[in-house]
């Protein structure tokens, strides 16, 4: 069995080196995919990668689009430090660009100041972006802005206007994310079934008794998808944190063992795993405006 073995880049200038690139700035690069030819089986770049990948096709196990995706492009963000493989076949794409930037290039920078806000760069290969045809237009818009700043003489403003031509690209993929969460409307009401499912499996086998709640980790594990990602999609079709959410699934639980099978309050308190019956009772009457012990009274 072939021995698997990975393609460290420590810079940008090793980076355009392998992949037969000019450098025109230390810290950022914007480089043509044409047939990378890599000896290695993965890549890992030790600073920022954007992929836009234009020869993924439909059904695209590698990238994640299924049919309810646009399919005119697609789009991976890889941290610092991440390990990237596009399939079994190929470590890179065999069309698209490559930008590359490295955490330096932001210092005193506005983008430095959020760019951990970008959470796209945190999620799973299989979870990228897929573009339209306008969208597609748009990044390459700004990739060619890059491009033609990097053509531009290194001077003194050269740092601040790469990193807003970047910010620009991540706002737009920030929108355009955002936009296919909401074509993915049916795909993430299942998600969301089967999220419900696992909270109260999780509350029916009593793990709540010992204080633990469930995290945003042991969801994700579960529904094959990074804790970003479903952090992210839960904030945008509920409004709500895992905490926030939980948290009211706890109450109506709560509210159903009270009416349904007339446990009581410390009964209840301790099943869903309230540090005690006071701090249940005063959270309960906080939200319902009574008591756990009048609750059954006063609804029936």
């Amino acid at each position: 069995m072939k021995q698997k073995n990975t393609l460290d880049l420590n810079t940008v200038h090793e980076c355009n080196r392998c992949l037969d690139c000019k450098t025109l700035h230390p810290q950022v690069s914007l480089i043509n995919l044409e047939n990378p030819c890599l000896e290695q089986d993965t890549v890992k770049f030790e600073f920022y990668a954007i992929l836009l990948i234009e020869d993924c096709p439909d059904e695209c196990s590698c990238c994640g689009r299924k049919y309810y995706d646009y399919s005119n492009a697609t789009m991976v963000f890889l941290k610092p430090g991440e390990v990237f493989r596009m399939s079994k076949e190929k470590t890179l794409p065999s069309k698209g660009f490559l930008l590359v930037f490295h955490p330096d290039l932001l210092f005193q920078t506005t983008l430095k100041n959020h760019i951990n806000n970008y959470t796209f760069f945190h999620y799973h290969k299989e979870e990228a972006l897929h573009l339209s045809q306008r969208e597609t237009e748009k990044v390459t818009c700004c990739l060619w802005n890059i491009e033609e700043e990097l053509h531009h003489s290194i001077d003194t403003h050269s740092r601040t206007i790469l990193s807003r031509h970047i910010e620009l690209l991540l706002d737009y993929c920030t929108r355009y994310y955002e936009r296919q969460f909401i074509t993915r409307e049916n795909k993430n009401k299942t998600i969301l079934r089967k999220m419900e499912q696992l909270l109260e499996n999780y509350i029916e086998l009593g793990k709540l008794q010992n204080g633990k709640l469930p995290t945003p980790d042991y969801l994700a594990e579960r529904l094959n998808l990074s804790p970003v990602y479903f952090t992210d999609l839960l904030k945008f079709e509920t409004g709500k944190t895992l905490e926030q959410y939980f948290q009211l699934k706890r109450l109506e639980t709560a509210k159903r063992m009270l009416m349904k099978y007339g446990a009581t309050p410390t009964a209840v308190s301790r099943q869903l795993g309230y540090p005690n019956v006071q701090h249940f009772s005063l959270i309960f009457k906080k939200i319902t405006g009574m008591s756990p012990s009048d609750y059954p009274k006063q609804v029936n």
